[in-house]
């Protein structure tokens, strides 16, 4: 059954709503918009978007559920590798996107465990409904804890000292989709389907372009060294045009320390493969998993898989240091998760948590598919996080 069968009455209303917001994006354009604009509306679009209205997202009732929602283990970890470095730093704790706020409350709680609180915890949070849900979460904390989280709405402007997190926010940044023909990419777009209404997919208009002469020509973030023609006839494929702007704004407002980020995806020599002939396009609705990013519109999640050598090319031009790179699976089993599982004295909560343990390191759920990167500046803390694996050379 497709997932739109079961949409309630407001949902269906929500959903033209947003729709009519792409419609008059397309008319405006002229019959057709690129993918990443439709990404941008479908997610973003002011009061509409799936991450700025109201719908919940996070957890049983919501569409996904996050590493931090999942267990605790995975909070105390990051905890951990924020401690090494706010003890060199000292500043604050910046996160981006912070669901229900269930990874602010665990890292919090473990750095008062430690006696290593930071001075400010911010969240900066583009959703309202997120917003409100980790303020009502937080503000349970004790005071001393619940009394440093500020929200923001747009990076600070001082010079930043401390760690930046971002837990699946990367694969969320609008992307370009492309297809290859005749060795080299077309850019793909969305225009209107004048037989059911609905949307559909296109190639734009204009030259085809890639292959190392004109890779960048049609197809905004498309990467240079990309061997277009050892990829098959009608392959598809997505760049994200907005990832080396977002890293280049985190390394104008850090001054040291520590911007760590998690997210499912690869090195680029890995990640397009020819068999990978579809992409790594995801929508998320309802617990479901699909490739199908035009139906239900702003109420679904809309991501890609995570170009992780473009994160290092981006951090390397905004003057940061790729400090370490590793599976998700490596980087916890390093920071101790497994005497966390141990430390549990009561056999059913030990049980409880190795299930958690498992669904976070194993191979087939989030332990390799994840990615851990840290990017640093003027930094000399360890990072016990990149101890068990260092991955930089795949990138």
């Amino acid at each position: 059954m497709h997932a739109e069968l079961t949409l309630s009455p407001d949902e269906r209303a929500h959903g033209e709503r947003v729709l009519a917001e792409v419609r008059a994006a397309i008319t405006a354009a002229g019959g057709a918009i690129p993918f990443a604009q439709f990404m941008a509306l479908a997610l973003y679009a002011p009061g509409l978007g799936y991450y700025s209205a109201g719908a919940r997202k996070f957890g049983p009732d919501g569409d996904f559920t996050t590493a931090p929602e999942m267990s605790a283990l995975f909070g105390r970890c990051v905890a951990r590798q924020c401690c090494e470095v706010l003890a060199t730093t000292g500043g604050a704790i910046l996160e981006f996107g912070a669901g229900t706020g269930a990874l602010a409350q665990t890292v919090l709680e473990t750095l008062a465990a430690l006696d290593a609180l930071p001075a400010r915890y911010l969240i900066l949070e583009v959703s309202a409904e997120l917003r409100a849900r980790q303020q009502q979460r937080l503000a349970a904390l004790a005071p001393a804890l619940a009394g440093r989280v500020a929200w923001l709405d747009r990076l600070p402007e001082a010079p930043f000292s401390g760690v930046m997190l971002a837990n699946e926010v990367l694969d969320a940044l609008p992307c370009e989709r492309f297809v290859v023909r005749a060795g080299r990419a077309r850019r793909l777009g969305v225009a209107l389907d004048g037989h059911s209404g609905g949307l559909r997919e296109v190639e734009l208009g204009g030259p085809a372009t890639g292959g190392p002469d004109a890779t960048g020509a049609g197809v905004p973030g498309l990467p240079a060294d990309l061997d277009l023609a050892a990829l098959p006839e009608g392959y598809r494929g997505e760049c994200c045009p907005a990832l080396a702007p977002w890293i280049a704004t985190l390394g104008a407002t850090l001054e040291r320390g520590l911007v760590l980020a998690i997210d499912y995806g690869l090195p680029r020599s890995a990640l397009y493969l020819p068999d990978r002939r579809d992409g790594t396009l995801l929508c998320h609705f309802r617990h479901r998993a699909h490739d199908d990013a035009l139906r239900n519109v702003g109420l679904q999640d809309i991501t890609a898989w995570v170009d992780f050598t473009a994160v290092a090319e981006a951090a390397v031009d905004a003057g940061l240091d790729v400090a370490g790179f590793s599976t998700q699976a490596a980087f916890l089993l390093a920071l101790g998760i497994e005497t966390d599982v141990a430390r549990e004295s009561d056999t059913a909560l030990r049980a409880a948590r190795a299930g958690e343990a498992r669904r976070l390191l194993m191979p087939n759920e989030m332990g390799e598919i994840f990615k851990a990167i840290a990017l640093a500046r003027d930094l000399d803390a360890p990072l016990s996080g990149f101890a068990l694996q260092d991955l930089r050379r795949q990138l």
